[in-house]
């Protein structure tokens, strides 16, 4: 690796998918010296079995089988890292503990923080590479007035995966790329198709990568068998409405599978861990007008200081609505809604919006009342 010229060396975290691929492609065309690299991360054995040949996300063999491919077609050097141990450690074990704490956490920005942009990042600066790249639909710039980096959502719109990115701080920033920030998935793949690629038609990975068969409740009675037990189903005033088969099989905003009978539909208003009861109510008592918000972050690196009007997405799919920004205090802060919006979820991430730069964001830790 060391024979590569130091100003244009970059590691590229390739997935086996067409996005990364890709990456890797254009980084090459335009001069880079590319090293690819797949992280062989931790898989559950007996999701990965059910899944049976639908298991190719990013953690599967097949997975680095097709990185592998890509990387002798483009004639780049191509290593795989086992990060098992610490994807475990970091992102299985959390996403349990959130679930038992009656959360529904977000592993794929848990990984984005921990795995790609801290262990890959430092890995590649053992080894003398300087850059990172992947394949996330997202763009950066340097703002030479201000001396920061910013960072602000890709262009194709149905893509974009900057909600995924609000983690990232100045010193992340400064030595990523994200060569598909400035294009659509459409052009990706005509691109991959161009240079027969073989991933150019490969299906996009839908499910919880390290649970193949996207059975998580069923993981997660696996791991910790305790997490079925059952408890009560309370009404929002606290009467007894029938029983639940264990916190971790329900979701703010959640209405099927209750197992309720009801004169209006009932949805899941709240999930009390300590207490081990599950709240329902009627639609609107799933509505709130903001949240709390811990473990901030802000790309600048420096929190508002003042009421600020920003949009906010309380999920990934979620549009961006108007929002005011308190300013934080404890290393928490208040969102308070335009309007109100519903099933705001404990564990999901709330990401802040001007426009289309990303300004920041956090877990939310409770909705605020409607």
């Amino acid at each position: 690796m060391n024979n590569f010229a130091e100003e244009k060396k970059v590691m590229v975290a390739m997935s086996g998918g067409v996005d990364s691929s890709v990456a890797a492609l254009l980084l090459k065309e335009k001069g880079y010296a590319v090293v690819g690299v797949t992280l062989r991360l931790w898989v559950d054995p007996l999701a990965e079995t059910a899944a049976g040949t639908e298991a190719r996300g990013c953690c599967s063999l097949d997975a680095v089988s097709d990185a592998r491919r890509v990387a002798d077609m483009l004639d780049i050097p191509h290593y795989v890292l086992n990060m098992q141990d610490e994807f475990y450690t970091s992102i299985v074990s959390d996403f349990v503990t959130a679930y038992l704490d009656g959360r529904t956490p977000n592993p794929c920005i848990e990984c984005n923080r921990t795995i790609k942009f801290f262990y890959l990042r430092r890995k590649a600066q053992a080894l003398g590479i300087n850059c990172l790249a992947t394949g996330h639909y997202a763009r950066i710039a340097y703002d030479a007035e201000s001396g920061q980096y910013r960072l602000f959502k890709g262009i194709d719109r149905q893509k974009d995966q900057s909600y995924m990115l609000y983690i990232l701080g100045q010193e992340e920033l400064s030595s990523l790329l994200f060569p598909l920030g400035e294009l659509t998935k459409q052009q990706v793949r005509k691109i991959a198709a161009s240079k027969k690629l073989r991933v150019a038609d490969k299906k996009e990975s839908q499910e919880i990568c390290f649970i193949p068969d996207n059975d998580y409740r069923a993981f997660l009675e696996r791991e910790y068998p305790q997490a079925h037990r059952p408890g009560d189903i309370v009404s929002t005033s606290g009467r007894k409405l029938g029983r639940h088969s264990g916190i971790v099989n329900y979701t703010v905003g959640q209405r099927k599978g209750l197992g309720l009978t009801a004169p209006r539909p009932l949805y899941v208003v709240q999930i009390d861990a300590r207490r081990n009861i599950v709240i329902v109510g009627e639609e609107r008592e799933t509505y709130s007008s903001g949240l709390m918000l811990g473990q901030l972050h802000f790309v600048s690196g420096n929190a508002p200081a003042v009421e600020t009007e920003t949009q906010v997405k309380i999920r990934y799919r979620a549009p961006a609505v108007p929002a005011i920004l308190f300013p934080p205090a404890d290393s928490r802060a208040r969102v308070f809604f335009k309007e109100q919006q519903k099933a705001v979820t404990p564990g999901q991430s709330a990401v802040f919006y001007c426009g289309d730069e990303i300004l920041g964001g956090g877990v939310i830790e409770a909705a605020l009342p409607y």
